[in-house]
């Protein structure tokens, strides 16, 4: 066995490298570089699932950040749970070739209970007055401490948000080479998030992009050097490329002025019923499922988004097998927007009834993604005033997210019409990637030849 470190930096693409990217350079110059054709939908959690398992989302049935629970009537974003992840992943096949394999799965998404060897993901502490504490979720456990105690809490209000910044990959970056160099693990598999915020905030051509990815590039230098060092391969690999974006596209409200979405009034603020509903739309940036609860009425929807400003396709049944995305978590009709739109969650019509959760930085509560929490609607003053709130033991609403969907600039989810602008794979080892573009589901094998060889 070779011991084998994976990078995944979100949203590098071959156009974003150049003279800023020295580490990244040297690496392809002495390995090779091939574009990665993106799997549907282009977003984290359906691509990451793909990598670990080989196959597409019809069969590991991760369809998205998150989809419509039927059996519970609702919408979860960014659950954690590895057993979600349908079928064998990569380190199950590679402990069946050699008994002495090990991984460490470091901020890679559905880690919590994976059959690994080492896991660190994100998990805040929610006391039950109201406070969200940063923390992590580590396997074995001591391991949590043990990060703690030399790194400091994990970052979480740099992780996502307004306040995001290189904090949380510079910490990932060092909970990764500590791992590293203390449990020897035969497979790491590395988050990097960085590039993610920007690229949506600003879009792919802002001038303050390149700062971003030389930044980046600095983080993987360190941790390749340590590979490198130790005679690891090193992958380096991403899950999409992001587009310039300016159309969002309100699709839950077309449907609710349809007569097909039903709320619930709470303290005179609507929340999305979507148990209740005719059809409703769960929107992942440029996808959304449509989900609809009587067959009759999918002709009806499916013109309803055809129609839409921003739509460029709605899938089928024999559009979700071509895709690969005929699962049965995904929604009777999947819309895919052009490469200039992205969709967003919103389901009122007045925003005076949009519920408390809308202007917070709430992933789990919005029945969708919603990219407008990395934009601050308040002054520095009034963040200070509510955080003080909270210090003195006060209930206090977060509410410092406007609801301006105009102001996201980058979006991914459908798959980019130009390789340049998509995703990459990066080996240290040329010999490990054929001529051409490798396939997303072909990424499992590449990592288990980098380890095990032919």
């Amino acid at each position: 066995m070779r011991r084998t470190l994976v990078l995944n930096v979100v949203g590098l693409t071959p156009k974003l490298l150049g003279p800023h990217t020295p580490c990244l350079n040297a690496l392809i110059a002495d390995g090779a570089m091939r574009p990665l054709s993106a799997v549907t939908p282009a977003v984290t959690c359906s691509a990451q699932a793909t990598y670990v398992t080989g196959t597409t989302p019809s069969q590991h049935g991760v369809v998205g950040n998150g989809w419509f629970f039927r059996e519970l009537a609702t919408v979860w974003f960014w659950r954690q749970a590895n057993a979600l992840v349908q079928g064998p992943k990569i380190w199950d096949v590679a402990r069946t070739l050699d008994d002495d394999f090990t991984c460490a799965k470091l901020f890679w998404w559905y880690n919590m209970y994976a059959s690994v060897d080492w896991a660190v993901t994100p998990r805040p502490m929610y006391p039950a007055d109201g406070r969200k504490i940063p923390d992590v979720h580590c396997h074995p456990e001591p391991l949590r401490a043990e990060l703690t105690q030399k790194l400091g809490a994990f970052p979480l209000f740099k992780f996502w948000g307004p306040a995001t910044d290189l904090s949380s990959s510079r910490w990932i970056t060092d909970a990764a080479l500590h791992v590293w160099e203390t449990r020897k693990p035969t497979l790491a598999l590395v988050y990097l998030p960085h590039l993610d915020y920007n690229l949506q905030r600003l879009g792919p051509s802002h001038a303050d992009i390149a700062r971003d990815v030389a930044q980046v590039d600095a983080l993987c230098g360190e941790l390749i050097a340590q590979a490198q060092a130790d005679d690891a391969t090193v992958i380096v690999l991403s899950e999409y490329g992001i587009t310039e974006v300016d159309t969002p596209i309100h699709i839950n409200r077309a449907l609710r002025e349809a007569g097909l979405i039903a709320v619930r009034d709470e303290l005179g603020l609507e929340v999305l019923d979507a148990g209740a509903s005719a059809a409703f739309a769960v929107a992942d940036h440029q996808l959304a499922h449509v989900y609809v609860r009587d067959p009759a009425q999918v002709p009806q929807v499916h013109a309803l988004l055809e129609a839409l400003p921003g739509v460029e396709t709605v899938l089928d049944g024999e559009g979700k097998v071509a895709r690969g995305l005929d699962h049965a978590r995904s929604g009777e009709l999947i819309a895919i927007a052009r490469a200039n739109a992205w969709f967003t969650y919103y389901y009122w019509l007045d925003d005076r009834k949009a519920p408390d959760f809308a202007r917070t930085v709430d992933i789990h509560r919005k029945p969708g993604y919603d990219p407008v929490e990395l934009f601050l609607n308040t002054s520095k003053a009034g963040v200070a005033w509510r955080l003080a709130k909270k210090l003195m033991g006060f209930r206090t609403l977060m509410d410092v997210i406007g609801l301006d969907a105009t102001l996201v600039k980058g979006s991914h989810g459908r798959p980019t019409d130009d390789p340049d602008e998509g995703p990459l794979l990066i080996a240290s080892d040329a010999a490990l990637l054929g001529d051409g573009p490798v396939a997303a589901t072909a990424v499992k094998t590449h990592v288990l030849r980098a380890i095990f060889g032919d």
